[in-house]
């Protein structure tokens, strides 16, 4: 008991500080809009609907997927927080410079408020991928309790990127429009549109160094345990176990050397943004 009293004693102003800076940025967000925080629902379900209609019925994509809407849906709920989190991470410590200089406080705190705005969005869209299975009558099993154990490792993932590459923010600032980059051709390369059966049946290999990709592996795992226990997995793909768990050693690793390079370059931020 003394222990997490000490704990939170000596983490009591970050707490306060995060709690501040999360409500202050979910009310700036939406300030001055019509539709406020109902945004954070239309714009995946915008998109959501717009590439149902083209890869759905249009295409025929996922014919043989039970549920395909919803499978659609999450994927893109699941990678839109990724992308949100990251590119909210990435720019935090040079949106709030003017605090930074003024204030001697812990800079994993800026980083850590991103990604938990985040965090509620993905919330908030994901009782609507609930309202939608519970309106398509999707059969709930056991396997769902591990749905939140695949939410924290995509957190971890997606805070450990924001942390390195809102320090590299600082210096270079063309990380930026590399970052949107790489995020636009890792949602294309990430069987999210598309069954991960129909790369498998057209390059086993392909299919195989797909599923190293954490997101990856967590996209298809939430949907193994949400809407269909059907959905091709990593296990599926890799048959080998110690190579199957490369996707979680990969977020391991990264967030270790994520941690390690934001402390570092920390010291520096004042003098730098």
């Amino acid at each position: 008991m003394e222990f997490l009293t000490a704990i939170r004693n000596r983490y009591r102003y970050s707490i306060i500080l995060l709690r501040q800076l999360v409500i202050t940025d979910f009310k700036l967000r939406y300030q001055g809009s019509v539709l406020g925080y109902a945004w954070s629902l239309v714009r995946p379900l915008a998109l959501f609907t717009i590439l149902l209609i083209v890869f759905g019925f249009i295409l025929k994509v996922g014919s043989n997927i039970p549920h395909y809407s919803i499978y659609l849906l999450l994927g893109i709920v699941l990678w839109g927080f990724f992308t949100e989190a990251t590119v909210n991470g990435l720019q935090s410590i040079v949106s709030r410079s003017g605090i930074i200089r003024k204030l001697n406080f812990p800079r994993y705190v800026i980083v850590v408020s991103g990604t938990i705005s985040a965090l509620i969005n993905l919330g908030i869209s994901l009782v609507v991928v609930a309202a939608f299975m519970l309106f398509q009558g999707v059969a709930l099993h056991p396997v769902a309790l591990l749905f939140p154990l695949l939410v924290l490792e995509m957190y971890v993932f997606a805070l450990a990127l924001s942390f390195f590459l809102a320090a590299l923010y600082v210096k270079f600032r063309d990380i930026t429009y590399m970052w949107e980059l790489l995020i636009q051709a890792a949602f294309y390369a990430t069987p999210i549109l598309y069954p991960l059966s129909i790369v498998v049946t057209k390059s086993p290999l392909i299919a195989k160094l797909m599923m190293l990709n954490p997101m990856a592996q967590i996209i298809q795992d939430s949907r193994y345990v949400l809407v269909s226990t059907d959905t091709t997995t990593s296990r599926d793909v890799i048959h080998n176990p110690l190579i199957a768990v490369i996707p979680i050693l990969i977020v391991i690793v990264v967030s270790i050397t994520a941690a390690m390079y934001f402390r570092k370059s920390s010291k520096y931020f004042a003098e730098d943004v």
